[in-house]
């Protein structure tokens, strides 16, 4: 599902939140309408009607107990005003007391009196029952002749027959206030039906935009975390269920961010363990080749002449130079194999330096010496331009080793009559030694080969200074934990060795 989607679905949410407020309103205002129109009337006349039949079973007792004409009156004038209704006697005799303080009050009982009698009497035996039972019966008529009932006012008239005096007593009420006033409220409840509407609508608004409004919000943070960005975050405004969940929603995040991180530090580490296996596993077929390659010649050659000494088929001096031989080869095959060994510890991690101070100028003077020898056999030239006691800091043998190997290495590449120089340049921090001889430039492609392991410029060896193929690459590792600055170069006479050392300052 995608991101309009899930907006569509956000703004469907406020569309349905609107219909159903506006719904509840809407079916609230038209009930209380429809009950105003068709039932207020009818709850209001039966609630009148108990309400004045109850106040004139108070009003008997109370006027039983009179006994004057004015404090009759008095009464009656009481109760009318109290009840907003009329009072009127009927004696023994069939007269109407006159209670009323003008002929059109007393017209007005009589009329409504009249109309009373008429009811009871249409029932036959009605008043004679009412009389015995003693019980009030109330009646709803109109005050007129005509059978239009809209254009006349509508009257309560209770009858209470009063035992004691055997008398009626009538207690007559008007309904037209009721029935003016359902008549006004049903021609203004339109205008407040249409302003119930609008405020309905509004409050829809208000309510759904509580609701949707922060939902929307949610939705974004749950998208950005769907692309896996866990920046955004939920600002919680409340306490309610929305904004727990907001809450609950940024410790997801901020979880699901430490956990993917976490996973992406350990899927690295697992992608360098498995380099560095395959490493391992390159080095491992590199050496099975490169040893296999390197023993194979010695190995033929101490394998034919044993066997040739064996047979008795040397003699004399030439058994004494093919036993010399074997033994040549096989110091070769050992110090092949201490190369090996040396290098596999320094490509593992597993060689410690042991560094100490050292005058570099006097393990430069002591490694030249070894080879003077040589240099007179070949007429090498060799020139030493280096200060005197130049402290330095770096494990000794190590780098005897490295200049070792730059200097056979010179000496290997150096013709008959040519030249080696070794200078020393320094700055504040580093002193830089050369290695220089004359001869053939190493090729372009070449210059970073040369630092592998097996590799040779010139595949021809002798017998004093036949290299193993893994000088160069010891020494690599071993000016790589000296964090050394070094390298190859070419210059217009031959071939230029470097590396550098840090000074001890004094």
């Amino acid at each position: 599902m995608n991101i309009k989607k899930i907006r569509g679905m956000n703004k469907s949410i406020t569309f349905k939140i609107l219909v159903i407020t506006l719904t509840f309103f809407m079916v609230f205002t038209t009930c209380i309408f429809v009950f105003e129109t068709l039932f207020f009337e009818k709850f209001y006349t039966s609630w009148k009607m108990n309400t004045l039949e109850k106040n004139a079973l108070s009003f008997e007792e109370d006027y039983n107990k009179t006994t004057s004409d004015d404090e009759s009156s008095k009464l009656i004038a009481d109760f009318q005003d109290n009840n907003n209704s009329r009072v009127g006697i009927l004696d023994k005799n069939g007269y109407l007391k006159p209670f009323g303080s003008n002929e059109r009050e007393l017209s007005f009982n009589e009329r409504v009196i009249g109309n009373a009698l008429n009811q009871l009497l249409a029932t036959p035996g009605a008043l004679v029952d009412m009389k015995r039972s003693g019980k009030v019966k109330s009646y709803i008529f109109q005050n007129g002749n005509s059978n239009n009932k809209t254009s006349h006012m509508k009257t309560i008239v209770s009858v209470l027959p009063d035992q004691h005096n055997n008398e009626l007593i009538f207690v007559v009420s008007s309904l037209q206030p009721v029935s003016e006033a359902a008549l006004v409220m049903q021609e203004i409840f339109i205008y407040i039906y249409i302003a119930a509407f609008i405020i309905t609508i509004l409050l829809s608004i208000i309510y759904s935009n509580m609701i949707s409004k922060p939902l929307i919000k949610l939705n974004k943070t749950a998208s950005r975390m769907s692309d896996f960005d866990f920046t955004e975050k939920y600002l919680v405004n409340s306490e309610d269920e929305i904004g727990n969940l907001g809450a609950t929603l940024n410790f997801l995040s901020e979880n699901l961010d430490r956990s993917l991180k976490s996973l992406k530090a350990a899927n690295l580490k697992l992608k360098m363990d498995i380099e560095r296996e395959r490493n391992v596993e390159k080095m491992r077929r590199e050496f099975v080749g490169g040893i296999s390659h390197e023993l194979k010649t010695p190995i033929s050659l101490i394998e034919g002449y044993a066997e040739g000494i064996k047979d008795d088929v040397f003699e004399g001096e030439d058994k004494n130079y093919y036993v010399d031989v074997i033994i040549d080869e096989a110091k070769k095959m050992g110090l092949l194999v201490a190369d090996m060994l040396d290098l596999a510890q320094l490509e593992n991690g597993n060689f410690k330096l042991k560094s100490q101070g050292f005058y570099i100028d006097k393990l430069i003077n002591v490694t030249v010496k070894k080879y003077y020898n040589i240099f007179n056999n070949k007429k090498i030239d060799v020139q030493l331009n280096i200060a005197k006691e130049v402290l330095v800091f770096g494990d000794t043998m190590r780098i005897e080793q490295v200049l070792t190997n730059f200097i056979t290495n010179a000496i290997r590449h150096t013709e008959e009559n040519g030249s080696i120089e070794i200078l020393m340049k320094k700055d504040e921090e580093k002193v830089y030694i050369y290695v220089k001889n004359s001869g053939k430039s190493i090729e372009k492609e070449n210059l970073t080969k040369i630092w592998d392991k097996f590799f040779k410029i010139d595949k021809s060896r002798n017998r004093e200074l036949g290299g193993t193929g893994l000088g160069l690459a010891i020494t690599k590792n071993i000016l790589i934990l000296h964090k050394s600055d070094f390298g190859v170069e070419n210059y217009e006479e031959g071939v230029s060795f470097y590396f550098s050392l840090n000074l001890v300052k004094k």
